[in-house]
Order: C-alpha cells, then sequence, then structure tokens
C-alpha cells in the first residue's frame, strides 16, 4: 500500500470569504471626558511627548519610547501590518490567485504654505501634508521652481503629465513679482527715516532710488558668492530703531541747517563699522561656532521683538488721518487673509499682491476725495507748518490737512527722469566709536534673524540645509553688503529679509535665477528718478497702516520658527514668554526713565523712545559707555535675544524638545553632487579657497 492510500482523507476546504477579513467587533467605548478627548497629557517636567492630535498641529512629532505602554486615551491601537503577504484566493479551477496590488500612496501637497520639512533631519518624519482641493500636485516639492529651476525654459510635457499643455512661464514675470510681493519690506523704511532726520521728499525720493539699486546689487551679490539661496537683500527692519535712536542723539538737537546730510553721514560711519564687523564674523568662522548656540527659541522671540518694537509708531502715526489709515489696513487685511484662497489665471493674486493691491485702492479713494475737497479747508495751506499759521482754525487741521491730502508732496514734479546713485552721494562719512559699537550689537541680532532665514527658506528649494561653513560664507556676504549700504548711504544696513520665506511658501517660486533677474530690474529701476519719486509720495498715514501690517507679519515669521521645537513644552513656553515680556518691560523702564511729559516737546511722541540716550538711568564716568548702555538696553530686540540665548542654553532640555537646527556636515554633503550644485561657488571659485575649511564646503 502506497503511502497516500494510507493517509488520512483530509478536511474540505470551505469557501474562502471576503479579504481581508473584517476585524473582530470593539467594545462599547466609554464616554471620554475634555482632557482625553482633546489628548492633553500633564508634563510636570515639561517634556512634551507626541499625543493623538500631535500630526494635526503642525509639529514634528518625537519619538516614542519602545517600552511606552499602549495610550487608551487616543482609543483602540491600530492592527500591527503583518510583514507575510496575505493569502492567496481560491479561484474556480482550483488555482490560485493572487491578490491585487495595494495601489500606490498619493503624493500630496500642502493646503496652505505655511509649513515646511522637518528640520533638517533627514531621518525624523515629515509634517503632515493635506491634499489641496483645487488642483492635483504636479511636482513632491513644496514650491513650483525650485532652487535650479530656471521658469520660462524648463516645462511639463504631454507624455509626463495627462491632460496638460506645455507652459512656458516667462522669466521677467515671476522675478517681478518676488518682489512686487515684497514691496512694504523693500521702500517703506525711507519714508519713515528721512522725514525724522529732516529731509524733504526729494532727498526721499533719492534714497528711494539709493535703496533699489543696493537692494539689487546686494541679492546679485549674496546669489553668487553668499549662501547662493534665493534670498532678497535689503533694507532690514533689525537696524531701524537703531537707526532712529541715533537720528535723535542729543548731539543733533541743535541743528537748523542740512541736518539730513549731517546725520546720514554718521549714520554712514555707524553702518560701515557694523558691517566690518559682519565680515569679521563671517569670514573668520566665529559665526560657525556662534551656530551652536542659535536655536529656534532664540530666534523666535529676537525677530518677534523687531516687529513689537514700533508699536507706539504705528497707530499713533495711523490715527492723524484715522478713516483712510484704517481703510488701508483693512484693505491689506482683506486681501491677505479673506481672500486668500482666490484664484485668477492660476495664482493666488489678492495674497501675494495684498500690499500694492491695497495701497493702490486706498490711495484712488484719498486722490478721490482730495479732487472733490473733502480735505479742502478755506484759507488754509497744507504746506505751511502749524507753527508759522495765523489763524487758530489752520493750526487746527493743517495736521489733518497734510495727511489726508495726497497732493502735499512734489517730489513727482520736481524730480529728474533720470538719476544714479553713487557712492558717498551724501558726503565723506563720519566714523563715532559708540555709534559703531552699537551697530556692531545690532548687527549681530542681524545675523541671527538671517540664519533662521537661511533654515527656514533651504528646507523650501534646496536638497538639504547649508553647511555652517556656508552659513558663515553668507554671513560674511551680509557684512559686505552692510559695507555697500553705507558708503551709498542708505540710512539702513542690509541684511536678509525675513520675508523671504513667507514670499516663498506663497509663491511656490525658489529659483534663484528668477531672483537674480528681479534684482537686474530693481537695478534698471533705480536709475528712473520719477520711480523713487512716485513710492516718496506716499501719504505717511497709508505709509503707517502698511508698517503696522508689515510688523505684525514680522512678529509672526519670527514666532513661527518655533514649529521646528517642541512648543508644548513648558520648558520654551517660559523661555519665549519671558523673552517677549522682558522686551517689552525692560525698554519701557530706560525709555521712561527721566522723562517728564513737558519736556522735548520738540520730537514727535512716536519717536519718543529714541531719545534714551539722552536721559537714560545708565551714568558712569565716560559719556560714549553712558550713551551705548542706554541705547542697546532700550532696544527691544537686544533684551530679547539676551534673555532667550542665556536661558536656552542654561535650562535643561532634550534636542528633540529645544529643535536644534540641523546643519549638513560638509564631509558627506562633499559626496553628494546635488548639494554641491545647490551651494558651491560658480564659475570653480570655491577651488581657490578650498583651504578656508570654515567659509565653504
Amino acid at each position: 500500500m502506497s503511502s497516500a492510500s494510507g493517509a488520512l482523507p483530509q478536511p474540505r476546504r470551505g469557501r474562502p470569504g471576503p479579504w481581508p477579513p473584517a476585524p473582530p467587533p470593539q467594545p462599547q467605548a466609554q464616554p471620554l471626558s475634555w482632557a482625553k478627548r482633546t489628548g492633553f497629557h500633564s508634563r510636570v517636567s515639561g517634556e512634551s511627548l507626541p499625543s493623538a492630535s500631535a500630526p494635526n498641529s503642525g509639529q514634528v512629532p518625537l519619538p516614542r519610547p519602545a517600552e511606552a505602554p499602549a495610550d487608551l486615551e487616543s482609543g483602540p491601537p491600530a492592527r500591527p501590518t503583518s510583514a507575510l503577504p496575505p493569502p492567496p484566493a481560491a479561484t474556480g479551477n482550483g488555482e490560485r490567485r493572487q491578490p491585487p496590488p495595494a495601489p500606490p500612496q498619493t503624493r500630496t501637497r500642502r493646503r496652505d504654505s505655511d509649513g515646511v520639512r522637518p528640520n533638517g533631519q533627514a531621518a525624523a518624519p515629515s509634517l503632515p501634508q493635506l491634499q489641496e482641493e483645487e488642483e492635483t500636485p504636479e511636482r513632491p516639492a513644496h514650491v513650483k521652481y525650485e532652487l535650479r529651476d530656471t521658469p520660462g525654459i524648463c516645462k511639463y510635457s504631454i507624455k509626463e503629465e495627462k491632460h496638460a499643455r506645455a507652459k512656458y512661464f516667462p522669466l521677467v514675470i515671476y522675478g517681478f513679482q518676488h518682489y512686487i510681493s515684497m514691496v512694504g519690506s523693500i521702500i517703506l523704511i525711507p519714508l519713515v527715516m528721512i522725514p525724522a532726520m529732516g529731509g524733504s521728499a526729494d532727498d526721499t525720493a533719492a534714497v528711494v532710488s539709493t535703496v533699489l539699486l543696493v537692494t539689487g546689487m546686494t541679492t546679485l551679490l549674496h546669489m553668487f558668492v553668499g549662501t547662493r539661496l534665493p534670498l532678497v537683500q535689503g533694507p532690514s527692519f533689525v537696524y531701524l530703531a537703531p537707526a532712529l535712536a541715533i537720528i535723535n542723539s542729543p548731539e543733533f538737537f541743535g541743528l537748523n541747517d542740512n541736518n539730513f546730510k549731517h546725520i546720514m553721514k554718521h549714520l554712514q560711519g555707524a553702518i560701515i563699522i557694523g558691517g566690518a564687523f559682519q565680515v569679521v564674523l563671517g569670514y573668520t568662522g566665529l559665526m560657525s561656532l556662534f551656530l551652536r548656540v542659535i536655536n529656534p527659541v532664540v530666534v523666535s522671540p529676537t525677530v518677534a521683538a523687531v516687529g513689537l518694537s514700533f508699536f507706539s509708531y504705528g497707530f499713533t502715526k495711523l490715527g492723524t488721518c484715522i478713516e483712510m489709515g484704517i481703510l488701508q489696513l483693512l484693505m491689506v487685511v482683506i486681501f491677505a487673509l479673506y481672500l486668500r484662497k482666490i484664484k485668477l489665471f492660476g495664482y493666488r493674486v489678492f495674497l501675494i499682491y495684498a500690499v500694492p493691491l491695497g495701497l493702490g485702492i486706498t490711495w484712488a479713494i484719498a486722490f478721490v476725495l482730495t479732487a472733490t475737497g473733502v480735505y479742502s479747508y478755506k484759507g488754509c495751506d497744507a504746506n505751511i507748518p502749524a507753527s508759522n499759521n495765523v489763524s487758530a482754525f489752520c493750526r487746527k487741521h493743517v495736521l489733518r490737512m497734510k495727511s489726508c491730502r495726497v497732493d502735499t508732496s512734489h517730489a513727482l514734479r520736481s524730480s529728474p527722469w533720470f538719476r544714479f546713485p553713487y557712492p558717498l552721494q551724501w558726503g565723506t562719512p563720519v566714523f563715532s566709536w559708540k555709534m559703531g559699537l552699537v551697530m556692531c550689537v545690532v548687527s549681530i541680532i542681524a545675523s541671527v534673524d538671517s540664519v533662521g532665514s537661511y533654515h527656514a527658506s533651504s528646507l523650501f528649494v534646496a536638497t538639504r540645509p547649508p553647511t555652517s561653513g556656508v552659513v558663515s560664507r553668507g554671513i560674511g556676504v551680509e557684512g559686505v553688503s552692510t559695507i555697500l549700504a553705507g558708503l551709498w548711504g542708505t540710512g539702513v544696513g542690509s541684511a536678509t529679509i525675513t520675508e523671504n520665506v513667507h514670499t516663498i511658501a506663497v509663491t511656490k517660486m525658489g529659483s534663484r535665477r528668477a531672483v537674480g533677474f528681479g534684482a537686474i530690474l530693481l537695478l534698471l529701476l533705480s536709475i528712473v528718478g520719477k520711480v523713487g519719486a512716485f513710492i516718496a509720495s506716499i501719504p505717511d498715514v497709508m505709509v503707517a497702516a502698511l508698517l503696522c501690517f508689515m510688523w505684525a507679519m514680522l512678529c509672526a515669521l519670527g514666532l513661527s520658527n518655533l514649529r521646528y521645537s517642541a512648543t508644548g513644552s513648558s520648558r520654551n513656553s517660559i523661555i519665549v514668554g519671558l523673552s517677549l515680556f522682558l522686551s517689552l518691560s525692560v525698554p519701557s523702564y530706560f525709555q521712561q526713565y527721566g522723562v517728564h511729559p513737558s519736556t522735548n516737546s520738540s520730537v514727535p511722541t512716536y519717536f519718543q523712545p529714541y531719545i534714551v540716550a539722552s536721559h537714560g538711568p545708565v551714568h558712569t564716568g565716560s559719556g560714549g559707555v553712558n550713551y551705548v548702555l542706554n541705547t542697546l538696553l532700550s532696544l527691544n530686540m537686544v533684551i530679547a535675544f539676551l534673555v532667550a540665548l542665556i536661558l536656552d542654553n542654561t535650562v535643561p532640555g532634550g534636542r528633540q524638545e529645544r529643535g536644534l537646527y540641523v546643519w549638513s556636515e560638509a564631509e558627506a554633503a562633499k559626496r553628494e553632487s546635488a548639494f554641491m550644485k545647490d551651494y558651491e561657488l560658480p564659475f570653480k571659485i570655491g577651488r581657490a579657497f578650498r583651504w578656508v575649511k570654515c567659509v565653504g564646503l
């Protein structure tokens, strides 16, 4: 008898059911409390662990310990996926049919462009991505054009993308769009500074043209020999507060003639000293060491304090013509928030051009009101100072006429058609060690701001974050840019504009070629004198309303750096909160010390915080030391930086909790061709500087 005949009969196989089998019924969940429904966890020690709601909060989830017990508050645990393939289903002829393969996961894009990839960590899980409702994803990147792309040359073919037409995107449009969306950050600083220096409308127009020229030059310089990221270099709000403090120094109170040129020469000298210090900081490699103590918890309150420091100017100046100021502010808010998802021709026009659109509409309304005589008062002239008016009626309304009317500036009529800004156009710079020392400290704050912009923008457009040497190289180039700004006389130093990250996220354009082409357009516009004059004729109240929005955005962009850290940590919350509060309270003490309501009546109320050098609480044997300490300790960003720097680097905390910036390693980066193409200096310039390891790859 064969072995087969002696075998026991096999039971008949039952008909296979649906695959995969239905999960076993789960017990009825008990009603949850508020803490269980929201995933709230009480952490006495301040450590932040991921909860069920963490993925939806935009945070990078922290790794859970391997031995951690199951969290019953977040519902039943998911069934583990078996490593074995599912059993095949039987067919009618006895053959086994393999189950259909699982559909590939669809790459998704973000609904909004506020978040970026994790903090430079390749192994960390990515931030949650939401499926775009109104468009299909074209590329897996966060931007449409990345660092080395060239809009107008690259296209999608019909074979690669179904139902798609071959589209060419002009380089000029993307380059110009990038700067128009940042127009507020580029042109508004001279409109605040030059009137405070006693300059005329023609002086303001000349400085605006100079700013356009220097912005174009420094952006091209940074794109070629800096970090090579698509970042616009221009007048930074970081330098505005110390510049106003220098403008309101005691030695300038008695000036009557040529106030503007005299003060500008002192500002130029201080800016050149600060730029030279930043060059040393970058090209000696000190910045590479300084990066070890610069983290998101330090960058966030420092940048936020820059925006908060101008609260005394914003609405105070806006209130001189309250109806037009509020209208301007509301128009920008409506475009940037309520209409931000509306697309025209495939672009979010209202979000990208919120500032120029709001300014154009409000300016047109003010022009109609001026032409119809709404702001005309019989027998009064807005160009006559209030102190020279005999009539009490005119003295009462002259400020309102000057603020609300759009025909008070004669810069557009008197300016030449062509004017080329040149170095030392205001005279030979005057160097003062006390003003220069103030600018040296401010250049450190500007470097901290730029570090946050470098890291955030690199996660959008590049393959990996830059190395510490590339960051040092970028800071060195910013120092050179600040020296150029001092030589040409823009009034403030040059740095990476913080709004770069927001602009890249909104426009989805991270091509450095497009940014470079836009810089060339700025160079051409700078020699057209009417362009600067047109910008200089923007009414002051509209400038104040736009600045309210710009400074609020600057504060928000600063706080957005906290997304790299554990925002639920009590350690980080206390450090950031204490830094922001002291950045408002300590400067307020210095600014109000020894001030009486009846004194300093010649200085406007919104510039009162910047005259602290004449009455501050610090009194030593040296007048220069008094000036430096009283000025620096009255700056909000300096206090926020010092408090956050000390606390973040002394209070214990893990790397995940602190959200330390992760920079690429130089040796590993040299082996990646894509990384080298992103950051390597062009035209083989870097080969001559390979021995300088601290400022390159």
